[in-house]
């Protein structure tokens, strides 16, 4: 496989709303690489990238709808499977 298609990522706005997002991908995607731009953060992960509803949840101790996440979302890469728990970025193979 391509090395560039083998890598997904996600770009959102830098703003106290995608902190928990981004402490959430951290988490759950330990190979992720978070790049810290101005007004924005990118998170790069070899293959696969999930965002789960619950740990957002948990940090931040109340509940939230996925769905908010397209508010300060800017960009993605890979094809996207989405529920109300999850959404995962990753390429098929």
């Amino acid at each position: 496989m391509n090395p560039i298609q083998s890598t997904v990522f996600m770009a959102l706005q830098t703003n106290d709303d995608t902190r928990p997002i981004i402490e959430a991908l951290q988490r759950d995607n330990p190979a992720a690489v978070v790049h810290r731009l101005p007004a924005m953060v990118k998170i790069d992960a070899p293959g696969r990238l999930v965002l789960r509803r619950s740990t957002v949840e948990e940090i931040l101790g109340t509940a939230w709808d996925l769905q908010a996440i397209n508010l300060n979302l800017i960009s993605l890469s890979g094809n996207v499977d989405e529920t109300e728990d999850e959404m995962v970025l990753h390429w098929n193979r």
